[in-house]
């Protein structure tokens, strides 16, 4: 039965993923908005409404490290395996503006995350939490960090159709095919999530290990759904922005909102953990300068998709 599910639910996010792209094309075309932007805000907060649920229910069940370890493993998840997945597909090309002002917001922003919950590494004796006037000040910078965004981002010239983006698209219809591609991303996700970590645990894998991977990755199935299908579709900018804007959101708005209703304390999450996630960005801007080539190629996507896979059998070893 629970592969049974794994399946159904691996069927909604192919089709709400689709349904995201081509409506969120649309609207993107109708204001005259990059797309990198639309996927930066609407696809990224969207495709992120997992993690939300399952880090703000796990905050107010006072299952911090839970809450904490969901956003960590989605992070890392997000670079390594979504945008290294991507990139041996075809390789992803690099904005100046995502090298000057997108990437170094992601690297900024996870060090900020080391630095709130590794306390004890500062201050001696202190406690690895995440507080509640440090949840507020993240809540405010996510806000800062998008009004700067989307004001320093220059709306492109208007131009023909493409195939995903029909001129003629009632708001109406755009507004279902995103809202039902949220949907369809959601819940086929959380039915993906349900049946992969009750077939984990008959393994008997622990429920730390299960938080940063399973739920993680489970939780990050509509990014790579949606990363995918926009790239399939020719909009690379619209899977960059997805990645990097769920990324930023993960931390400033997730572990904010979270840390606002109920402190958040470390627990079985580590530092090695936080570094990946430092790491992880780090390596993404890095990625922009090799060859002189603005762009995250094939071989840079292998080399991301093998961390990954060293970072999971460090974890279950």
């Amino acid at each position: 039965m629970d592969i049974l599910l794994l399946i159904i639910g691996l069927g909604l996010i192919l089709a709400g993923a689709n349904f995201l792209t081509d409506g969120s094309a649309a609207l993107a075309q109708r204001f005259r908005v990059p797309e990198f932007i639309i996927g930066l805000t609407v696809v990224a907060v969207g495709t992120s409404t997992p993690e939300l649920v399952v880090s703000v229910l796990s905050a107010i069940a006072g299952k911090s490290d839970v809450a904490i370890g969901n956003v960590v493993g989605s992070n890392i998840f997000n670079v390594f395996v979504i945008l290294g997945v991507c990139a041996l597909i075809r390789p992803l090309p690099l904005t100046a503006g995502n090298i000057r002002r997108d990437i170094p917001f992601g690297v900024i922003v996870s060090l900020l995350l080391l630095a709130l919950a590794a306390d004890s590494y500062v201050f001696k004796g202190a406690a690895d939490r995440i507080g509640r006037i440090d949840g507020i000040v993240m809540l405010l910078l996510y806000g800062a960090l998008m009004w700067y965004t989307i004001r320093t981002t220059k709306r492109p010239e208007a131009t023909a159709p493409d195939a995903g983006a029909k001129p003629g698209m009632a708001g109406w219809l755009m507004a279902a095919m995103i809202v039902g591609g949220l949907a369809g991303l959601i819940f086929g996700g959380e039915m993906f999530l349900r049946s992969a970590t009750e077939i984990a645990r008959r393994l008997g894998i622990s429920e730390s290990v299960i938080a940063i991977t399973l739920v993680a990755g489970g939780t990050s199935l509509p990014e790579l759904a949606s990363s995918l299908v926009s790239l399939f579709k020719g909009k690379a900018d619209m899977a960059l922005g997805n990645v990097i804007g769920s990324n930023i959101a993960n931390i400033l708005l997730i572990l904010g909102l979270s840390a606002t209703i109920h402190p958040l304390s470390m627990g079985g999450i580590t530092v090695w953990d936080l570094l990946m996630v430092v790491l992880s960005s780090v390596l993404l801007f890095l990625a922009a300068f090799t060859f002189k080539r603005r762009a995250i190629d094939r071989w840079e996507g292998a080399i991301f998709l093998a961390i990954y896979v060293a970072y999971i059998g460090y974890l279950i070893r």
